[in-house]
């Protein structure tokens, strides 16, 4: 064990804790985007073709204070990131130019390993961040790689995990954990370093309610104790609860706003950032205008005219375990997703969302009960007749893609599954049209943003035409224009039979879907359309989720007009 480095000396209280004066970044090529191994001279003074991924960034934030970073998918938001946690210029290429002072400290020519004693980050992909095979074992890496005394060790690992209530999953497998809470443990890793600065890169994209209060508290403990935070956020109602002090307003790599949340919610385009209900009507002189424009939620089929339909899939009785040893964590779930049906499935982290949704795709069989598509059940149908009949989108995009470019990438499926090669150039065409991702045809997808590859990954399924689609999480990492636009031409497609995406997003089931199933420790608790089943605030709590603006003003809308 390697002595563990002296913490950087306290500074100046007057001094800003982030100060950041004209920084551009430009890759040396987009690809480097994808690189993950440090390389020597990695900033480099030669003039480049490629466009600047961020370009003349300039503010400067106290200590101990709260800045949430917004705007679109792509547009800078994890560069400005990497900048400041040293990942850029240690770890990827490119042209690096501007000053940035941490603690009134310039980081010029500090190592990753200097930095990691002040700078600690969140990823936006908890997969990408976790390498333990246990939580324990990942909680306490950074501290094994300082060289933190062992005894001094554990004590850190027990008082995080039980300021984020994980002590019960000290000792389980990473594997096993919902993406949920694998963010949290991503989190109880960050913390134990005692870091002065936080970056945050969509926290809250994949945790329920309940962990989202717990991460909320940890960030206001972390401000009144003087740590400084930075999130970068696309669900900026949820950010906005913890009252930044500063909001960083980013378009194509420039900052088109820097200052207080008032002047933010006054500038800011509400068809483009997600902001609460109340500051959305304000922002349209016309309120049917809003109406139509943010509020209108899908035009339901009249129930017996899709209870007359065959089911597209259906859930008989459906029991699973991870092993014959192993707890049941699906507990004899029935029921039918019809055709013409949207469905959202929601619950808390580690309900058995994902795992129920697997049973359909061959992906985990059921320990009993069984699962039909159009009819058939799934066990005697091949993993190729499958994936020709229904598409599933991961909650990482990293667990899909692997091609060399988004092109080759969203023409493997359909090539596999024999399509003639007219059928997939088209095919292939209106899907990236679809997801708006056709500018980026031949860059690797791991040169992409989260955001961006979670759009490619949803465009990879859909260019197989299957009848049903299953998206996991389809907005995290989504710009709200972004995540309205492809929900909106998912809906409208005559081809697709059935759409069920699994969401903490009660907002995103709000608006594009005729009825929810929820779930709580493996089992189905509500099922019915979305401001019924949702308008019982004890079932809210029991399930984790908290109610949004837009869920507030439907349902006294609804009670006003009864």
């Amino acid at each position: 064990m390697t002595e563990q480095p002296d913490k950087p000396s306290e500074v100046m209280p007057d001094l800003p804790a982030v100060y950041v004066d004209k920084l551009s970044f430009c890759y040396r090529s987009l690809d480097d985007e994808m690189r993950t191994k440090p390389v020597s001279n990695a900033a480099t003074a030669e003039p480049l073709s490629q466009p600047r991924a961020i370009e003349d960034i300039s503010f400067s934030l106290p200590r101990g204070k709260l800045m949430l970073i917004a705007g679109p998918s792509g547009c800078g938001k994890s560069t400005l990131l990497k900048c400041l946690n040293g990942l850029i210029p240690n770890s990827y290429k490119g042209t690096l130019s501007g000053e940035i002072q941490l603690n009134g400290r310039s980081i010029k020519g500090l190592s990753l390993r200097d930095l990691a004693l002040t700078v600690g980050t969140m990823l936006q992909d908890p997969d990408k961040q976790i390498i333990g095979s246990t939580v324990e074992q990942e909680v306490a890496f950074g501290m094994e790689n300082l060289g933190v005394p062992r005894k001094e060790m554990r004590q850190r690992i027990t008082d995080v995990l039980q300021q984020l209530h994980l002590t019960h999953y000290q000792n389980q497998a990473t594997f096993a954990l919902s993406g949920g809470q694998r963010q949290q443990v991503a989190a109880a890793g960050l913390l134990v370093m005692d870091p002065s600065i936080f970056l945050f890169d969509e926290p809250f994209a994949n945790l329920d309610s309940r962990a989202v209060d717990e991460l909320e508290a940890l960030i206001t403990r972390l401000l009144a104790k003087g740590s400084t935070v930075l999130i970068v956020e696309h669900r900026v109602e949820e950010a906005l609860r913890l009252k930044p002090d500063k909001v960083l307003l980013m378009h194509d790599g420039r900052q088109v706003f820097f200052g207080d949340t008032e002047q933010f919610m006054e500038i800011a385009d509400p068809t483009q950032v997600k902001l609460p209900i109340g500051a959305t009507l304000r922002a349209f002189s016309d309120s049917r205008r809003a109406r139509e424009a943010l509020l209108q939620p899908i035009m339901t089929r009249r129930k017996e005219e899709i209870a007359s339909r065959a089911p597209a899939l259906a859930f008989e009785d459906v029991h699973f375990r991870y092993g014959s040893n192993a707890e049941e964590v699906v507990h004899g779930i029935t029921c039918q997703v019809w055709q013409g049906e949207t469905i959202a499935l929601l619950g808390p982290n580690g309900s058995g969302k994902s795992t129920l949704v697997k049973q359909a795709l061959g992906l985990l069989r059921p320990t009993s009960g069984s699962v039909r598509i159009f009819g058939e059940e799934t066990r005697s149908l091949s993993v190729a007749q499958l994936a020709s009949r229904i598409g599933y989108v991961f909650q990482s995009p990293g667990a899909m893609l692997f091609a060399p470019t988004v092109r080759k990438e969203l023409s493997f499926g359909p090539e596999n599954l024999r399509f003639a090669p007219d059928t997939i150039k088209a095919s292939v065409d209106q899907a990236e049209n679809a997801l708006n991702i056709a500018q980026f045809d031949k860059r690797s997808p791991f040169s992409l943003s989260f955001g961006q590859q979670k759009r490619v990954a949803i465009a990879s399924v859909l260019s197989m035409q299957g009848k049903i689609l299953l998206l996991d999480e389809p907005t995290a990492g989504q710009d709200y224009r972004s995540y309205i636009s492809f929900m909106e031409y998912l809906r409208s497609l005559p081809e697709l039979d059935a759409l069920l995406f699994i969401t903490h997003d009660l907002d995103l089931a709000l608006r594009f879907t005729q009825r929810v199933l929820l779930l709580k420790e493996g089992r189905l608790v509500g099922d019915g359309p979305p401001l019924q089943v949702l308008s019982d605030p004890n079932v809210l709590e029991e399930c984790n989720l908290r109610p949004t603006s837009l869920l507030r003003y439907l349902l006294a809308e609804k009670n006003a007009v009864a």
